[in-house]
């Protein structure tokens, strides 16, 4: 065993371990070849020498699944990918036992409990005394970084932004399971859709769609780690945001809906939303539902490579402005996919939005999803929204989503 063995610290009458190794069992099948791995390390470790550091200190949980396979559940504890120019170890708590090793590409190293901070000093043993550090600046907080530097005697030099730029281009490896979630997402779906009926509850409308893609995801993704999976199901006013959670509210005739699933297999998160309507939608419900499905059409169209986000974003709010409805506009058109959920990870500079000028260029993949919000007592009141995936490939853009879209589709019967 290199660098790290068993670190013994007197607790009582007897010897109790600060960290230690677990290789409990056989490791588990990840989601990508050795050779992805490798791959991504072998980028990380170009940033690293492009800049002098002899460790980089990896603390998001992106930042860790991406670099190890290993997806954490924090629960208040700290946790870790370490890499040198030679090993790459995954730190994590003693309460997840051997499957921090099992789902970690590499090695692995368990923290305990018995004396605070032997986190921190577990990492300063697999730095092995390097002067100077890479973290993720957008993940450290004051605190953990206050820790950083009481236990570590090294510079620290951010490389948030460089790890970002590399997740933003995608491998065919990635692509491939990528395109699986958007079939999964309109699995749910249709699941969705199937269950929309006047006087059922949000929640329960929610709940098929779930269903219907963690049975579609068990089945044809065996060896994945089942979690994460979830749909937000809003009807009438809770439209209004793009991330509003489900409630029990009992649908009506002539309610304005949202439906938005979002399959996650081993930490890759993938979309579908459409706006519905529980029978037909009045006509300027149905005017500010066309309008907004022209302009997700439009932005389809501009998505290629060499566009930018910003003249992407340009385009669009044109279009809506032409029809007075810009100041409806509820957020940026469009954002990047990979290892992200909706409560970690984030490739900020790939979302289509004003003040991004990213071009465009292939292996990347990012949505498509212009949304309105009109608030109450507004005619047409409610929030319109629709969302595909597009992979930009070296032959061209492809829209790798299926679910139909527009009041041809997805005014449900009453």
């Amino acid at each position: 065993m290199t660098h790290v063995d068993s670190k013994l610290s007197q607790s009582g009458s007897f010897l109790r371990p600060e960290y230690f190794r677990f290789e409990n069992g056989e490791k588990a099948p990840l989601p990508f070849s050795r050779a992805e791995y490798d791959r991504r390390l072998a980028g990380l470790r170009k940033i690293m020498a492009a800049q002098g550091i002899e460790a980089a200190i990896i603390t998001s949980m992106h930042g860790v699944a991406y670099y190890s396979g290993f997806l954490y559940c924090a629960f208040g504890r700290p946790y870790a990918c370490v890499v040198t120019q030679d090993r790459s170890t995954t730190v994590s708590a003693n309460i997840d036992g051997g499957q921090p090793w099992r789902r970690s590409a590499d090695d692995n190293v368990v923290y305990t409990d018995w004396k605070r901070d032997n986190y921190w000093r577990a990492i300063r043993d697999l730095i092995h005394g390097a002067g100077k550090v890479g973290i993720e600046g957008d993940h450290l907080t004051l605190a953990q970084h206050a820790k950083l530097r009481e236990f570590l005697s090294a510079e620290t030099v951010d490389i948030a932004g460089a790890t970002m730029q590399q997740r933003m281009i995608k491998s065919a490896e990635e692509i491939v399971l990528i395109r699986e979630g958007a079939r999964i997402a309109d699995v749910g779906g249709e699941a969705v859709r199937n269950a929309i009926k006047v006087g059922v509850r949000e929640i329960d409308v929610a709940m098929a769609g779930r269903d219907a893609m963690e049975a579609e995801i068990a089945r044809s993704h065996p060896n994945s780690e089942l979690r994460d999976s979830w749909v937000w199901f809003q009807a009438g006013l809770n439209t209004d945001g793009a991330h509003n959670p489900v409630t029990t509210r009992r649908l009506e005739a002539g309610d304005i809906l949202s439906l938005n699933t979002f399959p996650m297999i081993s930490g890759y998160y993938t979309a579908l939303e459409r706006t519905l309507f529980v029978g037909e939608p009045d006509a300027t419900s149905l005017k500010i539902w066309e309008a907004n499905v022209g302009a997700h059409e439009l932005g389809l169209s501009l998505i290629r490579e060499g566009a930018t986000c910003s003249g992407i974003c340009e385009e669009i709010n044109q279009f809506f402005a032409e029809r007075d409805l810009l100041q409806y506009r509820s957020f940026g058109y469009g954002h990047s996919f990979g290892v992200l959920s909706h409560y970690y990870g984030r490739e900020a500079g790939l979302e289509l939005r004003e003040d991004i000028d990213t071009v465009l260029q292939p292996g990347m993949v990012v949505s498509m999803e212009p949304m309105l919000t009109l608030p109450e007592g507004t005619p047409g009141a409610g929030g319109y929204r629709e969302h595909d995936i597009v992979v930009l490939e070296e032959s061209g853009p492809e829209n790798i989503t299926g679910f139909p879209y527009g009041p041809e589709h997805n005014i449900v019967a009453v």
